[in-house]
């Protein structure tokens, strides 16, 4: 008889009971391995829990994580609920002006700082009515300045019971990465986990033995938080931590998940990498020779460190049809994931029948229509979220008719399966009055590995334009030679399209989107409104040169 599913820390609580010595946490320090078993770490929560009680906080507080992933981000998070508390993690990208917004709309009562990169400049965004806690002083960039974890468990005892006050409460508020606009404060109850992990545990092999997972990609993002900690604390599995980027290789060689995420930038990365180290021709004919072939697929997968993933997801922005195939031809077979935070990343899935253009099937529990005046895919799940955090007005917007309006237009064919168009709020008006979705046509740019990034524009202008970012193979290639491909590419690209949407140019433009330079947002997507505003008073100018390719000066 399987095993029923509760809150995340009674998931915690039973492992912690049933297989105390079974690792749970591994945080790479240099060469080395911190692990922490569950009955350590147990430890470590409840010593946290209790001192978290001790500070006579009001009931159901709110209390902030600001750190990069990290054994002891998962460990506070399950203390915060222990203690009866609500978690609010936040970005550790935030610049001070960014992380002051959220902590004071949050009404963050206490918060954990941790393993940062930019603590410096972060650090006067804090209130000085917020208590702060820092995280061991062997994560680097955790700051120094006030009560450590260490010192406070050394001399607190342990949290012996506790019990939740209702599934139906609040668990946390997940700030939205904020790709327009001000952040929103999504709330996720106790019941909605509960109900996303039943619901998901066949698709999402939450009954795996000896699961590992691997965690990177922000803690504070719902497809991280649901599909990596949730899942794995409920599989009662192992999660491992990248300590930086420059050993983000061999950390995920070591950890050789069972479960792995990414999201298409990473994807892409992987694929350059492979590419860089053979070509696609030579690629193509080795996989040719059925022998080979085999000996090709096995050394890929291992020197990517997923020669045992058993489920391999991507998520969080669109994943080009023609990436998927590729990797499909390595035998990595992706399954795209749809959701998003108000749903908990939990809506749609790739089957094991794979179908292009598509995110796959709903989810078991999960009901979706289209709405016919906008093309807008509207859904309802009993993880949906509560509502926005002290924002009744978008809340009602949030929800028609008691269906959550996800803010994507999509399609549904008569298998089921789900297609998503683009963004309602990314339409832009061209100078014609003929409104332009740019997602299918930056997809079909996007598949070219000359190609970093991408985003086609256009409002105002009689036709768009697509402003791409070169990749190290892009930047290698002669302009001559580049101008010629992208010439090809528009010619292949516009006859799918209206001839309102035709390219008229593409522009290779300078500098790479980033987080730092507030182009992309901490999951890596294209900040649309942003990457306009800063190219805006050049993108007449560009669309009026004689050139089809244009170079940025």
């Amino acid at each position: 008889m399987k095993r029923q599913f509760k809150s995340m820390v009674e998931n915690f609580c039973h492992w912690e009971t049933h297989t105390p010595d079974s690792i749970f946490l591994k945080q790479p320090h240099g060469t080395e391995f911190r692990d922490f078993s569950y009955q350590e770490a147990g430890q470590q929560i409840r010593k946290m829990a209790q001192w978290l009680l001790s500070q006579n906080l009001p009931p159901r507080s709110n209390i902030g994580i600001l750190s990069k992933n990290c054994a002891h981000w998962i460990m506070t998070d399950l203390a915060i609920s222990m203690a009866g508390h609500v978690s609010v993690p936040f970005y550790p990208t935030l610049t001070d002006e960014q992380l002051r917004q959220v902590l004071v709309h949050s009404d963050c009562q206490v918060l954990f700082v941790g393993k940062l990169d930019a603590w410096e400049s972060m650090k006067g965004g804090i209130p000085t009515s917020i208590r702060c806690v820092s995280y061991p002083s062997y994560y680097e960039g955790a700051p120094s300045e006030f009560e450590n974890w260490e010192s406070i468990t050394k001399i607190t005892h342990p949290l012996a019971s506790f019990a939740l006050a209702s599934y139906e409460e609040v668990s946390s508020i997940v700030y939205t990465s904020g790709t327009t606009g001000v952040p929103k404060g999504v709330m996720l109850t106790h019941q909605g986990l509960i109900s996303a992990l039943e619901h998901t545990r066949e698709v999402g092999l939450l009954d795996t033995s000896n699961a590992r997972f691997f965690s990177y990609l922000p803690l504070c993002h719902i497809a991280e938080r649901t599909l990596v900690e949730s899942a794995g604390i409920a599989s009662g599995g192992t999660i491992y931590f990248a300590e930086s980027l420059d050993t983000f290789a061999s950390n995920l060689q070591t950890a050789n998940p069972t479960h792995f995420l990414a999201v298409p930038r990473i994807w892409t990365k992987f694929q350059l990498g492979i590419l860089s180290k053979l070509p696609q021709s030579k690629l193509d004919l080795l996989l040719k020779i059925p022998i080979v072939k085999s000996i090709i697929r096995n050394k890929v997968k291992k020197g990517l460190g997923l020669a045992k993933a058993e489920l391999i997801l991507t998520g969080a922005a669109p994943m080009p049809s023609s990436l998927l195939e590729w990797f499909h031809k390595l035998d990595i077979q992706i399954r795209e994931a749809y959701g998003m935070t108000e749903n908990m990343g939990v809506a749609t899935i790739m089957p094991p029948k794979y179908k292009k253009g598509t995110v796959g099937k709903p989810h078991n529990g999960v009901t979706i229509k289209i709405d016919p005046n906008t093309q807008e895919l509207l859904m309802k799940a009993p993880w949906n979220t509560v509502g926005y955090y002290k924002e009744p007005i978008m809340t009602q917007e949030l929800f028609k008719d008691g269906w959550l309006a996800t803010g994507d237009m999509a399609s549904i064919d008569e298998e089921g399966y789900i297609s998503i168009i683009g963004r309602v709020k990314d339409m832009f008006k061209s100078a014609k009055g003929e409104y332009i979705v740019p997602t299918p046509i930056e997809g079909m740019l996007a598949v070219n590995p000359i190609i970093e990034q991408v985003c086609v524009v256009g409002t105002g202008l009689p036709q768009p334009i697509a402003l791409v970012v070169l990749s190290e193979i892009g930047k290698n290639t002669e302009e001559t030679q580049l101008r010629e491909v992208f010439r090809e590419m528009i010619k292949r690209v516009n006859p799918h399209f209206k001839n309102y949407e035709h390219l008229r140019k593409i522009v290779v433009v300078k500098e790479a989107w980033s987080v730092e330079n507030n182009m992309l947002t901490p999951t890596l997507k294209i900040k649309r409104n942003v990457i306009e505003k800063h190219y805006h008073g050049q993108l007449e100018k560009w669309f009026e040169s004689p050139e089809e390719i244009v170079f940025e000066n």
